[in-house]
């Protein structure tokens, strides 16, 4: 075993973990970091990665012969070959000190291998006075119902094909969100089903895909969404219906939780503040 849990336990602040980004707090062990390095080794995708959904190989790998574990600090450099190459470095570690190491490993890394970007990844505590980033909210659907909220949401199957072929345009729209990347994976059947809001027979927002998949405890996680609204639609409450719609959805389908990560003080960060759901920390990302 190469991590020692008693070293890098207590500097886990946010559920983050390199090349799979945020995991339930009960699913955040030593196993699940050591499963990343054999990861590394193979190339091959955890079972239970999010991101296999949409390869057939893991782009992202940790970097195990630069790792740095020590008391007191642990660095994980992963690399990504996605547009020009990306080292990021994840800095646990309780004082500035652990970033400005990251900081220069990144960039060294960089160097060896050809990389055009190098970043250092901080998880920041859900209890940090002014956050920046990203927040990890969780969505527990154990405690309580989620109901069908209704309204003119549905699957995008399910609407006349008129109103189908306004998904193209919507998706383009919407490109910055995801959304023409998740139209590529409906055309090529490779997803789950995506729900649509309409005014006026056009879709104008979306959430998707609707997957539900174990996590690596086995438990049933309802896996990430791109989700967006059309601006001249916004201010009427359908990302709110969207977002209910969905995890009701998910409730349906057996998920036990979701987690989501939101721009902090966004509009998606404000929905799910407001809707109850639980802060488990940030990340916050700057370059080397």
């Amino acid at each position: 075993m190469f991590f020692r849990w008693d070293w890098l336990q207590p500097l886990l602040t946010a559920p983050i973990v390199p090349t799979l980004g945020p995991v339930h707090p009960d699913a955040l062990t030593v196993e699940i970091f050591e499963d990343t390095l054999r990861a590394a080794v193979t190339g091959d995708f955890l079972p239970y990665d999010k991101d296999r959904r949409w390869s057939d190989e893991k782009d992202e790998r940790v970097l195990r012969e630069d790792v740095v574990h020590q008391p007191g600090h642990t660095l994980i450099p992963t690399v990504t070959r996605r547009g020009r190459g990306t080292v990021r470095v994840f800095a646990y570690g309780l004082g500035d000190s652990a970033v400005d190491e990251a900081a220069e490993l990144a960039m060294k890394l960089t160097t060896v291998h050809g990389a055009a970007d190098a970043r250092v990844v901080r998880p920041l505590g859900a209890d940090t006075a002014h956050p920046r980033g990203t927040r990890i909210h969780l969505k527990d659907f154990t405690v309580g119902p989620c109901p069908d909220p209704g309204g003119p949401v549905r699957p995008v199957t399910d609407w006349p094909s008129a109103v189908r072929k306004t998904f193209s345009p919507f998706a383009e729209a919407t490109a910055r969100d995801g959304l023409a990347f998740l139209h590529t994976q409906m055309q090529a059947d490779r997803c789950g089903p995506v729900l649509a809001a309409t005014v006026a027979d056009r879709i104008v927002g979306a959430i998707g895909p609707m997957e539900v998949r174990p996590d690596a405890t086995d438990r049933p996680q309802l896996m990430p969404q791109y989700f967006a609204v059309l601006p001249k639609a916004r201010g009427q409450g359908l990302g709110r219906l969207l977002w209910q719609t969905a995890m009701h959805w998910g409730q349906s389908h057996g998920a036990a939780y979701q987690l989501l990560q939101t721009e902090v003080n966004g509009p998606s960060d404000k929905l799910c503040q407001s809707e109850g759901l639980t802060s488990l920390g940030f990340t916050h990302t700057l370059r080397a």
